[in-house]
């Protein structure tokens, strides 16, 4: 702090003689810029910039709920660790126009109130042309990068496995999904990890008994994880079973944690095969939408599959892949992408995307939902039916 004081005021002194005003004009001017970032963060502001000529060489500060001016030194560990890193920042946002800055935990000794818009006023100093690489456990921290800066931002989780210690290892961003902020809020919240939950619980078809430690098993759900992962991070899919189990188990969530959680959502989402063997159309479903509660969702097209084996997805995914997509061969088989029952034909969809060797169907499906962009029609027309019941 001391470091950058000197250099505060070698920057009040130039803008001083470089704009020819006087030592108060240049004073407010330095302190407005600070208290334009201080006060996003902190309630105190800066009142003086002191005078080294009168042994007074150090930053005054003034609070709402204090009766006098005080120096630096007064502040908590947590307001002085702020205000040290704004000033840094502030200081050099204009030699430093295009950088790489790393930092290494800054939200150590600051409360979890102040963490999050301490990182959208870094965000804001450090510029456009410049990055920011942050180590953090902060809960504040991660809720800014999973809402305000999700589109800005990109997460590389240093897992145990790696042996970062002893073993070279490429380190690459990793696909955020709601089990991955799960995983990331667990590892800040320690024991108060089953505290984080959803905005909206969305039920769906598929495998409903859970894996290990309560991980999701059904497919369904996965797919839906992946897909909505960056655009709805508050959304969390969860498979429970057929048709009527769908019923059953979304009544009694509904029932229990409609009293419990009464700010949480939950959706019911089917697929439009449910007609034990009949035919659902489009009218079939208006009148199910109709007929059954605002939380009530069917799909437009027969079953998941339907999204996920469009030919604008299956082309990503063979591009992505390095593989030759056969298209002549798809267009002939899939005459009806909205209708057409293609959950029994993953192998031949597979044959048209190339693949030549042996791949689990689920993961083949897990594969395609990570291709699935949100500039892509099937994921507006995805997004309407869960999210607006369109």
């Amino acid at each position: 702090m001391e470091e950058n004081y000197r250099r505060l005021y070698a920057v009040f002194n130039r803008y001083m003689e470089a704009e020819d005003v006087r030592p108060s004009e240049a004073r407010a001017k330095i302190i407005g810029d600070l208290n334009n970032s201080i006060k996003k963060c902190l309630d105190l502001e800066v009142s003086s910039i002191g005078n080294v000529e009168s042994a007074k060489g150090t930053l005054y500060f003034i609070k709402p709920d204090h009766p006098n001016e005080f120096e630096f030194n007064v502040l908590s560990s947590g307001e002085k660790e702020v205000v040290d890193l704004l000033l840094d920042l502030y200081l050099r946002k204009d030699d430093y126009d295009d950088t790489v800055f790393l930092i290494d935990e800054p939200e150590l000794h600051i409360n979890t109130s102040i963490q999050r818009n301490l990182l959208m006023e870094i965000n804001r100093l450090v510029g456009e042309n410049c990055q920011i690489w942050l180590t953090t456990h902060s809960i504040g921290f991660l809720r800014a990068l999973q809402t305000e800066l999700k589109d800005q931002c990109q997460i590389i989780q240093f897992r145990p496995e790696y042996s970062l210690a002893s073993q070279p290892h490429t380190l690459r961003p990793i696909k955020v999904t709601s089990g991955v902020w799960r995983d990331l809020f667990a590892i800040a919240l320690d024991d108060l990890a089953q505290l984080v939950r959803p905005e909206t619980l969305i039920y769906c078809e598929g495998r409903a008994e859970p894996g290990s430690h309560g991980a999701e098993r059904g497919v369904d759900a996965k797919v839906f994880n992946n897909i909505f992962a960056a655009g709805h991070p508050d959304a969390l899919f969860v498979s429970s079973g057929g048709n009527t189990e769908l019923d059953q188990r979304s009544a009694v969530a509904i029932a229990i944690l409609g009293k419990a959680l009464p700010t949480l959502t939950i959706l019911v989402l089917k697929d439009r095969d449910m007609g034990a063997g009949k035919t659902i159309d489009e009218n079939d479903r208006q009148v199910y939408l109709k007929s059954n509660p605002e939380n009530h969702r069917i799909l437009r097209r027969w079953e998941f599959e339907n999204y996920l084996y469009d030919k604008e997805v299956l082309k990503t995914y063979c591009t992505d892949q390095k593989l030759d997509f056969n298209e002549v061969a798809y267009d002939a088989f899939v005459t009806n992408i909205t209708d057409q029952n293609l959950k029994d034909e993953t192998g031949r969809i597979k044959n048209f995307c190339g693949i030549k060797g042996s791949i689990n169907p689920d993961s083949f499906k897990i594969a395609l939902s990570n291709c699935v962009k949100p500039d892509m029609q099937v994921y507006k027309e995805l997004e309407a039916c869960i999210f607006r019941r369109a």
